[in-house]
């Protein structure tokens, strides 16, 4: 059996402005996973012209009942005027899934 969890892709313009966004939704339980896939060259069309950079992409693992939440933060909290923010749905290892799900969860205050 398996499970349908979120994946989110975007890239920042460095490792710092990564590992921070990545601290901050893993504390606000918007994702149980973020890998940082590393520096990447993206070339692309910006205002008129073609641009190049080098940036840090990074994939996000979240439930589905997380994800608009988790791209609305991204959007947010990016550095960039025009973030890319991909997402689509993927089939994990039931295991996996159930993971991914309780770990994104908000805590419940009594």
């Amino acid at each position: 059996m398996s499970a349908n969890v979120t994946l989110i892709l975007t890239t920042l313009p460095d490792a710092a402005a990564a590992q921070k966004l990545a601290a901050d939704v893993l504390t606000a339980r918007l994702c149980a996973c973020v890998t940082l896939l590393g520096a990447v060259h993206s070339s692309y069309h910006w205002q008129g012209r073609i641009e190049s950079a080098q940036e840090i992409q990074m994939l996000f693992k979240t439930s589905a009942a997380r994800a608009l939440e988790l791209e609305r933060y991204i959007q947010a909290h990016h550095p960039y005027d025009t973030p890319e923010i991909l997402s689509w749905q993927a089939s994990a290892s039931a295991a996996y899934g159930q993971w991914i799900t309780a770990e994104t969860q908000r805590p419940l205050h009594v």
